[in-house]
């Protein structure tokens, strides 16, 4: 495939695409795209945590607007700034801010090369307009090109309004993702193919996997060792050892040109590969190029719909308040039956009204991470509209817990 003077130039200049590039050249990930179209089983999106570096983690998400302003400031203090990539915290193809964001920002910095990351289910239909946006580079991050293995991988691929499961789900995800590398490479477009090593899912299955999408079209090959999060169905597994991770990418060299320098960025990342300086720009957005960083607030958090609180005093009844329960049950509900994640206590020693009360409704559903819905027994107004502004859903029950993650279906 032969690519333009521009191309070329943009690659010499990218950090991800080219190693020689990564210790001088920076990059920036804008994070204006929070919703997913999937669900995988290694994604926790809780963002606002600067000790985590990993994709989908942010400290905040920014409209188009506020991103090319963000731009700007972050260009006067970084010279060397060539990429700007749009890596989540969600899936950018999922998002309408996603092309948006791209618009302002070739049309004030057209020198600068934009890239997008995606999981691939939508695209094959937004293929022509990132291209036609000036877009040259994207990841497509694939797991998995026998749908048997995928559905082990993925609990949701959501189509048309629908969720599909299992290997319905995960054929339907594989035939897009194909199809959009396909797509990208024949206009010309670089496609790199991220593939998380998943220790007993997919590490036997990632040389087929890096056969097939070289000969689809992918330029190269990023292989990933999986991060064991917190609160997803796969926080007990092992991730790979170095020298796994390093055993496969040697094997896989033969078929494909392999990345060896990724350090799995967050969707705010700021500056060079190995030196992030997300923290320093926290929270400057919007404001112009003469602001500079607010004080921290509070602890927030992607919600997830199929992560469901429980006010529970025993785990089999919901028998509890929002405000006055010892312990929430959080299930995952996005498979077959519900999924036990965590139990989180609840301290009960703080004041039921006035400005204390308010202050520990908020810290009560800062502790229940990325829960999208709470199912009580009962519920105050405030507390209610609190939840509610924060996109955690309220669902009163005085059944069985079984009974009531039953009627969220």
């Amino acid at each position: 495939m032969s690519h333009d003077d521009s191309l070329e130039e943009a690659l010499a200049s990218h950090p991800c695409y080219n190693e020689d590039a990564h210790r001088r050249f920076a990059r920036m990930h804008i994070p204006v795209a929070p919703a997913c179209n999937i669900q995988c089983n290694y994604c926790n999106r809780k963002f606002d945590c600067c000790n985590e570096s990993r994709p989908g983690v942010t400290s905040e998400v920014l409209t188009p607007a506020q991103a090319a302003d963000k731009v700007a400031y972050v260009r006067e203090r970084i010279p060397n700034l060539s990429v700007i990539g749009i890596a989540g915290p969600g899936d950018p193809m999922a998002n309408e801010t996603t092309f948006e964001s791209i618009r302002l920002i070739r049309n004030r910095f057209p020198d600068l090369t934009m890239c997008v990351s995606t999981n691939g289910l939508a695209l094959p239909e937004n293929a022509q307009r990132l291209h036609d946006l000036g877009v040259r580079f994207v990841t497509v991050t694939m797991n998995a090109c026998d749908p048997k293995i995928g559905a082990l991988v993925y609990s949701r691929v959501r189509s048309g309004g629908t969720d599909l499961h299992g290997t319905e789900g995960a054929e339907l995800l594989i035939r897009k993702q194909t199809e959009g590398i396909e797509v990208c490479s024949g206009l010309g477009m670089l496609v790199k193919v991220n593939i998380v090593m998943i220790p007993g899912i997919n590490d036997g299955h990632i040389p087929e996997l890096v056969k097939y999408v070289k000969s689809h079209g992918a330029y190269m090959v990023n292989i990933l060792p999986l991060i064991p999060v917190e609160g997803t169905p796969f926080a007990d597994m092992k991730a790979p050892t170095p020298q796994e991770r390093r055993e496969i990418m040697d094997l896989c060299s033969i078929d494909a040109r392999m990345m060896r320098h990724c350090r799995q960025c967050r969707a705010d990342a700021i500056g060079l590969l190995g030196e992030d300086r997300s923290q320093e720009f926290a929270r400057i957005g919007g404001c112009g190029s003469g602001c500079g960083p607010s004080e921290p607030p509070m602890v927030h958090y992607m919600r997830n719909p199929d992560v469901v609180a429980v006010a529970t005093s025993d785990g089999a009844s919901v028998d509890e308040g929002f405000g006055s329960t010892p312990m929430f049950f959080v299930y995952d509900v996005s498979g077959s039956s519900p999924l036990l994640l965590r139990k989180v206590p609840v301290d009960r020693s703080s004041p039921a009204s006035g400005i204390g009360h308010r202050e520990h409704i908020a810290s009560i559903a800062e502790s229940l991470g990325d829960c999208g819905c709470v199912i009580a027994a009962e519920i105050g107004h405030m507390p209610s509209r609190m939840l509610s502004d924060l996109g955690i859903r309220v669902v009163i029950s005085n059944g069985s817990v079984a009974d009531a993650l039953r009627g969220l279906r």
